[in-house]
């Protein structure tokens, strides 16, 4: 469907979902004189907020669930959180209604340039790089797609002159790209493939699919910069008419190359060595690399990439330090819902490791996680719906034991912990079970950490 701010104000719009991607398209819709009609099955408390914001500028909303009036459309705007397999979506399809994720529906309204990242880890902590390399001389990024802060908020706040940038850095998630037809980024940053959301997706190909859908619009002026380490990606873009850039930690790079001690420049000049870079983690190296290739297709300086490296901390629930107690060192990695992210959260580090691990399970192999576990975690405390799953798949091979709450596996690791050891909790699930979303599993854990003694 052809969408443009001429003709949007003939349009009878549903939008489905009400929390956060849905709410900002309702009100960029609105913006654009639409006729719009929102719908969400939940009764949840950020819905029922969204609820009443919208209902006090006179947008028609419904709760709880969804009435034929959701069928009553020339246009779907549909929330991530709604897949393409749900029954509605089929009877939707059925009665021809097109239908968007609200990315793609952003993405029709600004003319700004693009950079949209993707993969199943370190997506939040490269936007959170680049964003940091492009500030400076005549960048002026705007963070925000899956990273907390949706698309369509942006694009709104940009038309109503409340936000002032000219290139958007966009992290992107295999949700969003089920619905898009005409997304068009400048550069795409393809960081990893693995083994995530296969509760939705199904089986790997399914989710290579959707992740490349990311890619489907791209001509010969666009970049597509990949992580040719990655097996799944080594060979998916050969077709591509983009500008190819692979990036490697083993291989030469088009712009940076690494050994052992130092991170080399186009020119093989010494760009930094890795004992100055703020961030640890051979997956961190990646990301900056990944990120680094990004900002010199944009002519930022060197010195400038350099620099970020040099200072940048990550993101919170990303391995982020919370307090040293007795020796022992918590980190709160809340944002590791996978099984890959957990591996590099481990590998890390090279003190002794109290693993907490448990939540939501999102049909994860907890074994694939044996081969790191003996290089120096001591031992795992699992907690949450699938802390007994956790304990049948790994519990003969490791010290494991087993709670039914996060609150209660922080207790125990600070009871077994001693002084130089690592507490972790990389959930490697989901939070689905006992709170609202990783960022409140990330913040109740912090809260829970600094209450001990």
């Amino acid at each position: 469907m052809i969408l443009s701010k001429e003709n949007i104000t003939d349009k009878k719009i549903t939008i489905l979902g009400m929390k956060k991607s849905g709410y900002s398209a309702a009100l960029l819709a609105s913006k654009l004189g639409a006729t719009i009609f929102v719908s969400d099955s939940s009764k949840d408390e950020t819905v029922y907020q969204n609820y009443e914001k919208l209902k006090k500028v006179s947008i028609p909303v419904e709760i709880g669930g969804h009435t034929d009036v959701i069928y009553d459309s020339n246009l779907w705007i549909v929330s991530p959180g709604i897949p393409k397999d749900a029954n509605i979506i089929k009877k939707a399809n059925k009665l021809k209604i097109p239908i968007m994720s609200e990315i793609e529906f952003a993405s029709r309204f600004t003319k700004h340039p693009m950079i949209a990242v993707t993969g199943s880890n370190g997506k939040s902590t490269t936007v959170n790089m680049i964003n940091e390399m492009l500030s400076a001389n005549e960048w002026k990024p705007i963070l925000a797609g899956n990273i907390g802060n949706p698309f369509s908020k942006s694009v709104l706040d940009l038309l109503n002159g409340d936000l002032e940038g000219n290139i958007f850095v966009l992290e992107i998630s295999s949700f969003q790209l089920e619905f898009i037809d005409q997304f068009h980024p400048f550069i795409s940053i393809y960081l990893n493939i693995s083994p995530d959301h296969l509760d939705r997706h199904k089986n790997m190909d399914e989710y290579l699919r959707m992740k490349l859908k990311m890619v489907k619009n791209v001509n010969e002026e666009d970049f597509i910069i990949y992580n040719s380490d990655d097996k799944a990606l080594s060979t998916s873009f050969n077709k591509s008419i983009a500008n190819k850039i692979p990036y490697s930690l083993n291989q030469k790079n088009k712009f940076f190359t690494l050994n052992s001690t130092k991170l080399y420049d186009e020119n093989h000049d010494t760009l930094i060595l890795l004992d100055d870079i703020l961030l640890k983690g051979k997956h961190n190296l990646s990301n900056f690399i990944a990120s680094a290739t990004a900002a010199k297709l944009l002519n930022v300086k060197n010195n400038k990439i350099k620099k970020t490296m040099e200072i940048f901390t990550g993101i919170k629930h990303r391995l982020q330090f919370v307090k040293s107690i007795k020796g022992s060192s918590y980190f709160n990695d809340s944002k590791a819902t996978n099984i890959s992210s957990v591996i590099a959260a481990i590998n890390s580090f090279n003190s002794p490791i109290i693993l907490l691990l448990g939540g939501k399970n999102k049909d994860s192999d907890f074994r694939l996680l044996l081969p790191h576990t003996k290089r120096h975690v001591k031992h795992i405390v699992s907690f949450g719906e699938a802390g007994g799953e956790i304990a049948a798949a790994i519990g003969d091979a490791v010290r494991l034991n087993i709670t039914s709450s996060l609150n209660q596996a922080v207790a125990s690791a600070h009871k077994i912990a001693s002084p130089g050891d690592i507490i972790l909790m990389s959930p490697g699930c989901a939070s689905f079970d006992e709170f609202k979303n990783f960022e409140d599993r990330g913040e109740k854990f912090i809260k829970m950490v600094n209450i001990l003694k």
